[in-house]
């Protein structure tokens, strides 16, 4: 109780090479000293010099810190761990010049193939100041569980066949990412479009779903109208080819 924090630092998800501060703000009953550790795989150091409230980093490689403040009665509290998690290899383009630390995705997930029961994996991940959250959705449908940059489901059943896209966002807004398709078990190797009853008129139908704009905020309801209208044509003896993006 004699020391009590104010303001945490926060975590961020920055490029390489990128400028930003950390801060940590505490009142207690005497003046007040800080000092900043990080932590790199297993190795936890003092940072020499880092004894500010606020910590000016140049973004290098992905590690912990944390704030220790103290009074002059040796009473210690530590700040909230946070990481700041550093992208190598980033697009050209990214961020963009004006960024102010809106959430900008920079790995997309990627089209899966899985048997029945194996695991299915899709990964998506995003800079951000601070570092973005993260939402999965299928077909529209938001996965109440899947609330990590990586989508994990251990055991695949066919019913997880679907479109899913993943939602990043922060204090600054939201960035989606791409949709892609996952087919598990029998649905897994693509069926070729032919007619086989001779006199009866064949019914295709090709179904695009745009989700990403250049001038317009990304939006979701084209991935769960595709996959709406797909399910109807079908019930209604259509041959379905759905296009997303």
């Amino acid at each position: 109780t004699a020391i009590a924090i104010t303001e945490q630092p926060v975590s961020v998800s920055v490029p390489v090479g990128y400028s930003f501060t950390l801060r940590c703000r505490a009142q207690g009953r005497t003046p007040l000293q800080y000092q900043w550790f990080c932590q790199y795989q297993s190795d936890c150091r003092p940072i020499p010099g880092a004894t500010n409230q606020d910590l000016p980093i140049i973004a290098e490689q992905t590690q912990l810190y944390t704030c220790r403040v103290n009074d002059l009665h040796r009473n210690a509290v530590f700040s909230d761990w946070v990481k700041v998690e550093v992208h190598q290899c980033v697009a050209r383009g990214l961020p963009p010049q004006l960024w102010q630390g809106e959430p900008v995705i920079v790995l997309n997930p990627s089209e899966q193939r899985v048997e029945v029961g194996q695991p299915l994996q899709l990964q998506c991940a995003a800079m951000g100041v601070p570092a973005p959250s993260y939402q999965w959705y299928r077909n529209g449908n938001l996965l109440e569980q899947q609330k990590r940059k990586k989508l994990l489901v251990s055991h695949a059943k066919v019913s997880d066949s679907g479109t899913y896209l993943c939602c990043a966002s922060n204090r600054h807004g939201e960035h989606w990412s791409s949709a892609v398709d996952v087919h598990v078990g029998e649905q897994s190797q693509p069926t070729s479009l032919r007619c086989t009853s001779p006199g009866v008129r064949c019914k295709i139908a090709l179904l695009v779903g745009n989700n990403r704009y250049q001038h317009h905020p990304n939006l979701v309801a084209p991935v769960r109208d595709v996959f709406e209208l797909s399910r109807l044509l079908k019930h209604l003896g259509f041959q379905v080819v759905s296009l997303l993006d």
